[in-house]
């Protein structure tokens, strides 16, 4: 009779150990457009949507996919997945196709959207935050995680430049950085304000990298980030950085079985994994820094030099000494900012190399073109 009580109290301890991996509900909004009737259309992102839905499918998510949806097919979606949101635990949504900002809000485009004026994103265009507000509310700290494969160079943009004006300024390239909520974690395919690639294969290299770490069975989320961001910068040469905002209060492994089994080590390897990236996003930022202002100072020079030209044909051969003297005292000054600007390029270029040595990344001229 021991033996027999003693087996259920084991039985029930080891059901009760099990449970919370086995009760938690998983939910995915993925969304890849690529057939738009208003601008040329994408090659990879329906590709991506269908890979990253199978990559999820086999992490236990229930997946709601939408491939090449029309505003009202792309809302009806968002409305769906907010429903499952609520009593879910851990909430996905992807999204590759054309996004935009404008004074720092973000939009998805969906495949009917023509964009002619700024007023049009509020009917063609699905605001993120819209999204993000489903996620977020009512979950407390629940996990809610988001993949941005939308940083693509688009003509909606462009358009809309135009249509703006002056006010053309209050447009961005790329998507802009999101403050999210306790819970969220936000990733794009490239750092803010930058444009991803589409590329040459079936995926994005984003997607390509992402699918594939999904799918491995012992890394944490942050560490399949780390290896997203590595196979994508020697994907592109170094052109692309993936970029995060992690705002989660714990541990998300994609595949439930690394919780329990790799939990001790995880930590860890985790551990040690977020000081080397945080190493490597550090010299990352600090390469990237350094190349803008090298760029900088290139145009300014460019266009201190263009002064110069200007001033010397409009003064032509005058012979009034006084005008001589002050356009020469006048060039003698812009080519004094000149000299320092050139001297700050040279250490610029020696700091861009050493970046460029450390992170194993390919070396550009000065011009920014490839060697």
């Amino acid at each position: 009779m021991s033996f027999v009580r003693a087996f259920v109290v084991l039985a029930i301890t080891l059901a009760a150990t099990a449970l919370p991996a086995l009760a938690e509900k998983r939910v995915a909004l993925v969304i890849g457009n690529s057939k738009y009737t208003d601008a040329t259309p994408l090659a990879n992102p329906v590709n991506d949507a269908n890979d990253i839905a199978s990559a999820l499918k086999t992490a236990g998510f229930d997946v709601i996919l939408g491939l090449d949806v029309d505003k009202r097919a792309f809302d009806t979606k968002v409305r769906n997945f907010a429903e499952l949101v609520e009593a879910s635990d851990v909430a996905v949504f992807f999204y590759a196709g054309h996004g935009l900002q404008v004074s720092g809000r973000n939009y998805l485009i969906p495949i009917d959207a023509r964009l002619a004026n700024e007023r049009d994103l509020d009917f063609d265009a699905v605001s993120l935050d819209l999204v993000l507000k489903q996620m977020e509310r009512g979950r407390g700290e629940k996990t809610n995680i988001v993949f941005l494969d939308a940083c693509r160079d688009n003509p909606f943009t462009r358009n809309l430049a135009r249509s703006m004006g002056t006010r053309s300024s209050n447009l961005g390239k790329g998507l802009a950085q999101v403050d999210t909520g306790v819970g969220t974690f936000i990733s794009y395919s490239t750092q803010p304000g930058n444009v991803a690639l589409d590329g040459t294969g079936r995926n994005s290299p984003f997607t390509a990298a992402l699918a594939k770490h999904v799918r491995e069975s012992n890394r944490n989320l942050t560490s399949t980030m780390i290896e997203v961001r590595k196979d994508v910068l020697a994907a592109t040469g170094g052109k692309q950085v993936p970029w995060d905002h992690s705002a989660l209060t714990g541990d998300f492994y994609f595949q439930q079985t690394a919780a329990k089994s790799n939990e001790g080590a995880a930590r860890t390897l985790d551990a040690a994994a977020r000081k080397s990236d945080a190493e490597h996003t550090e010299s990352i930022v600090s390469l990237a820094q350094a190349r803008e202002r090298l760029r900088q100072l290139q145009e300014a020079n460019k266009a201190d030099q263009q002064t110069i030209f200007d001033r010397q044909y409009e003064t032509g051969s005058s012979g009034d000494a006084d005008s001589r003297r002050t356009l020469s005292m006048e060039i003698g000054k812009i080519q004094i900012r000149m000299v320092r600007r050139n001297q700050e390029q040279e250490k610029l270029r020696g700091e861009i190399s050493s970046l460029e040595s450390k992170l194993g990344i390919a070396a550009k001229k000065a011009d920014g073109g490839e060697k």
